[in-house]
């Protein structure tokens, strides 16, 4: 059984400037309050090529807190303090990069469609196929590392925009809803040879290929691009 003393040894440290959480090793974290589920499962997984965190309960997790990098959790629905559905929302806002696969003993259409509607990866029921939970645990890690993906990539253009300055802000909002240079110009009452040139200026900041590419960004930051017209 693997022991709690050592996840601190066991879980790799990442720093944004040497490496990212998308480049860590995966782990796979099992809650379980049955011990015998625990003990299959964990030579399995290392088998498998993964790093294993066990817990017996919510709050020992809770607690210890997910593993940051990609990797999934392996939850079991019913458990002696938090129940694992409860789990799940609590874990929904904080580490939404983090996949579920929920373990049961017993399922009822209520318990999965909840689970599902709340993001979970998989709904298993005991006793599982070696082969379908080894499979399960790959496309949730591969889900893990495309959600991590997008979230350095959207910490990155954020980056980016909190460099422009006020009125770059101000150009860039109005040229990606569509006006031309002339109208920004209007609606920001400067000429457009100086609208050129804060346009010219963002699309450096932002590292911005193109005017298409520079709208992708805007669409991933949520920022308003109607015009003040």
């Amino acid at each position: 059984m693997y022991s709690l003393s050592t996840h601190d040894n066991v879980v790799r440290t990442v720093r944004f400037g040497s490496m990212t959480m998308f480049d860590a090793a995966p782990t796979v974290t099992i809650v379980d309050d049955d011990i015998s589920i625990r003990e299959s499962l964990e030579p399995m997984l290392r088998l498998a090529g993964w790093k294993v965190l066990s817990f017996e309960s919510a709050n020992a997790l809770l607690e210890r807190g997910a593993p940051r990098g990609p990797g999934c959790l392996l939850l079991d629905i019913s458990l002696p303090d938090l129940n694992g559905l409860d789990l799940q929302e609590q874990l929904a806002a904080e580490r939404p990069d983090l996949p579920i696969i929920f373990l049961t003993g017993y399922g009822d259409v209520p318990m999965t469609v909840r689970a599902m509607k709340a993001g979970a990866a998989e709904f298993l029921t005991k006793p599982f196929d070696h082969d379908v939970l080894i499979a399960a645990v790959e496309r949730a890690i591969e889900r893990s590392r495309g959600l991590i993906a997008a979230q350095e990539q959207l910490r990155t253009i954020q980056e980016r925009y909190d460099t422009l300055s006020k009125r770059e802000r101000e150009v860039m909002h109005l040229i990606v809803a569509g006006l031309l240079n002339k109208q920004v110009g209007g609606e920001l009452n400067i000429s457009e040879i100086t609208v050129k040139a804060h346009r010219g200026r963002l699309m450096e900041k932002m590292k911005a290929a193109s005017f298409a590419d520079l709208v992708k960004m805007s669409e991933r930051l949520g920022l308003e691009t109607t015009s003040r017209r």
